[in-house]
């Protein structure tokens, strides 16, 4: 399958030329390409003793997977957003979001879910899934998935009781969605229901 290229928003460029000065002086400041060390190699504990964490391994740029890894990646972080979206709603917690989702689309869903809390109410529902990739950016820091979401069975509880309170009917609805690179790992930005499927 071909996924047509898809523009990536000025903001992207903008990203890439502050990640390449922030290597810059990151690499600066650690004395990259120096011609020489000051110690010449003997020990020298005159130096302070660095406390920050070690940083984690360097994620491959996007770019620079292969598409069939790619795919594979978002199609699996668009699965993990859809079973953190169901917990959120099935615990009136969204806080498990954060981590496969970011704004818009995590503050609009946070509020949701906040505002059924308010409620005193709880939604539970059953969801079935068939993700596709239809396109990406130049620079794949998007990927678009489309998707025909089924929903089976949606109920809604009393928080405070347990009771259920309705039952509504499933039906089934073609939703786009916007995954996007951020800080070394994916995230849905957008998801966007379109027409019945």
């Amino acid at each position: 399958m071909r996924a047509r290229l898809v523009r990536s928003s000025p903001l992207g460029s903008h990203r890439a030329a502050s990640a390449l000065v922030a290597a810059a002086a990151v690499c600066a400041a650690a004395g990259c390409g120096s011609s020489g060390s000051s110690s010449n190699g003997e020990f020298a504990p005159n130096g302070s003793f660095d406390t920050a964490a070690a940083p984690g391994p360097a994620a491959a740029a996007p770019s620079a997977i292969p598409t069939a890894e790619l795919y594979k990646t978002v199609l699996e972080r668009y699965r993990a957003y859809q079973d953190a979206y169901k917990t959120a709603y099935d615990t009136n917690d969204p806080s498990g979001l954060t981590d496969v989702a970011m704004d818009p689309l995590l503050t609009t869903v946070t509020d949701d879910v906040e505002a059924t809390k308010a409620k005193g109410v709880i939604w539970r529902f059953a969801n079935t899934f068939n993700p596709r990739v239809y396109a990406r950016s130049k620079d794949s820091t998007k990927v678009y998935v489309i998707d025909c979401v089924r929903t089976l069975a949606a109920y809604r509880y009393s928080a405070k009781t347990g009771k259920q309170l309705d039952k509504l009917s499933g039906g089934a609805f073609v939703y786009r969605a916007t995954v996007q690179y951020d800080s070394g790992t994916w995230k849905v930005a957008a998801n966007v229901r379109d027409r019945q499927c």
